[in-house]
């Protein structure tokens, strides 16, 4: 069996009383593109943050390619983020530099520094292939409308040709055209690059357009996985209940 590109054995989290994660288990083979559902302050955002290190794990463990990174700090926790490209639900755009300067940021710094010349011209390449213009890299964010600003955050996301990309809530905010848009792209991208993709998500119309699998989650642990196109018949009433809008079984019993 092919070892997990990503993968998180029994992980918790607490923050104080409150019991975000009770024990995780999830696994993300290579290449493959899981979207992870469940509703508002299950734990979604939190899970992604202990993958990428933002959030250190109170047990468990998460492993990178087989390699525990749990605790990776300094040069060895860098390496690990050297390997991501994230797409920010709220776009994260710097307000005060150009959109070339914003989608080149990781390539203007550190062991993947290149010349400014270098960069806008990655950059460019990378905002053509969201379907922006090159009269759009000198402009700034504010003059974007919200659609583009995501689309900018999207060429950031693949201007380092990372391995793994993270998608938080990437339809967030937009109407269903633009958001159908950025879907399309989300996959074109990921399928293209044979990147790993691990997508947080309400948005059922992205989940069925970007997922290979789905995870459920909820009361802090995965309650079903498995592939999106199970998802209608899962049998599990958590599932049932969020894709649907109805309760069944033991949630159906506590009303």
């Amino acid at each position: 069996m092919q070892t997990p590109r990503i993968e998180l054995a029994g992980v918790r989290k607490s923050f104080a009383d409150n019991h975000v994660l009770r024990g995780v288990d999830l696994k993300v083979p290579k290449g493959g593109s899981m979207v992870v559902i469940g509703g508002s302050g299950t734990g979604k955002s939190i899970t992604l943050k202990c993958v990428i290190g933002l959030v250190r794990p109170d047990a468990g463990v998460v492993r990178l390619d087989g390699k525990d990174v749990t605790h990776a700090r300094g040069a060895a926790r860098d390496a690990v983020l050297d390997r991501f490209g994230m797409l920010f639900q709220g776009g994260a755009l710097f307000d005060s530099l150009p959109v070339w300067r914003n989608v080149a940021f990781r390539l203007l710094q550190g062991k993947r520094r290149k010349s400014a010349e270098e960069a806008r011209a990655i950059a460019i390449d990378k905002l053509r292939r969201v379907g922006l213009g090159p009269e759009t890299a000198d402009s700034f964010p504010a003059e974007l409308s919200g659609g583009m600003q995501k689309r900018v955050g999207l060429a950031r996301a693949i201007a380092a040709e990372p391995e793994i990309i993270f998608f938080d809530e990437p339809t967030t905010g937009l109407d269903p055209i633009m958001a159908d848009v950025i879907n399309d792209l989300i996959r074109e991208i990921v399928v293209e690059m044979g990147a790993t993709a691990m997508t947080i998500t309400h948005d059922m119309t992205s989940v069925r357009k970007i997922a290979d699998e789905v995870a459920m989650l909820h009361e802090g642990v995965i309650q079903w996985c498995g592939p999106v196109g199970d998802l209608d018949d899962s049998g599990n009433p958590y599932v049932d209940q969020f894709i649907h809008g109805r309760a069944t079984g033991p949630i159906a019993a506590l009303r």
